[in-house]
């Protein structure tokens, strides 16, 4: 993807999540963070969380821009270096397993990520496992019912005309999630769907002269059709409802407390007895 995410709609998408996520983690706050795959987007940059990590699951090759960080992460208050490259990786670990303890995190960013794992449903499983109660989780994935999620199921099947001329490449992604597919998983597994919105209207094309003849449909699409967007943002929230427990069944509380309560007696006058009569 690292090639691609360097043309014209790579860097049309790049910029579009940067300016959703910027916006959305700024609100989030906690102590520990996590970023999934994707070192080519800085989702934790504007995020005011002390400690930030990036994990990623070792499927891109080493180089000065993947190097690794030192074990405290991003470190507090501290940010990315601005410019293109991919970030610095902190922990490399399968996304099916993540290496952080149950309830220990308070954001988990997921760009792309269950686009990109092996066993979806199992990432999201790991992911509820690690988040802290109304600890959230931030997902950013393309759109099957859109026009790119269209050009790049035609592409993968081969249709002949196809390959090579859409904006996003068939390889270097696996089956894309829907909106209300995603939705379901989440609610399985106890995940309450905060906010979100869809972006990217534009057609799939590969030059800039045509994605900025098409510039239009950005602000159309927001306001015409805003589910067709090519990619969405949604964010999560784990929700913990607590349980209150009783000493005892309530009506043997009540009839303790029946039995325990003093009588009034009140005084009259006296009943004359039988020699008195």
């Amino acid at each position: 993807m690292a090639p691609w995410l360097e043309s014209p709609a790579g860097r049309y998408l790049l910029a579009w999540e940067q300016r959703q996520l910027d916006h959305v983690v700024a609100d989030i706050f906690g102590y520990h963070a996590v970023q999934l795959g994707w070192p080519m987007v800085q989702a934790l940059r504007a995020s005011r969380i002390s400690h930030r990590w990036l994990l990623n699951d070792g499927t891109l090759e080493a180089g000065p821009d993947l190097a690794l960080l030192p074990p405290g992460g991003l470190g507090a208050g501290g940010s990315p270096p601005e410019g293109g490259g991919a970030l610095a990786v902190s922990v490399l670990s399968a996304f099916e397993t993540l290496p952080f303890p149950s309830g220990s995190l308070d954001l988990v960013v997921l760009p792309h990520t269950l686009e990109m794992s092996g066993d979806a449903h199992q990432t999201l499983r790991e992911v509820e496992r690690v988040l802290m109660p109304e600890g959230r989780v931030v997902i950013v994935g393309f759109n099957p019912l859109s026009l790119w999620g269209a050009a790049h199921g035609l592409e993968r099947l081969g249709v002949p005309g196809w390959r090579g001329r859409t904006g996003l490449p068939a390889h270097g992604t696996g089956e894309l999630i829907g909106w209300r597919r995603l939705r379901d998983w989440l609610r399985l597994l106890g995940l309450e769907v905060e906010s979100g919105r869809f972006g990217c209207y534009r057609p799939p094309f590969s030059t800039q002269r045509w994605l900025e003849r098409s510039a239009w449909c950005d602000a159309a699409g927001e306001r015409w059709w805003p589910v067709l967007g090519s990619v969405y943002l949604m964010v999560a929230v784990k929700r913990v409802r607590a349980v209150r427990l009783l000493g005892g069944p309530q009506w043997k509380i009540n009839r303790r407390r029946r039995a325990a309560a003093q009588a009034v007696v009140t005084r009259g006058r006296p009943v004359p007895r039988c020699e008195d009569r």
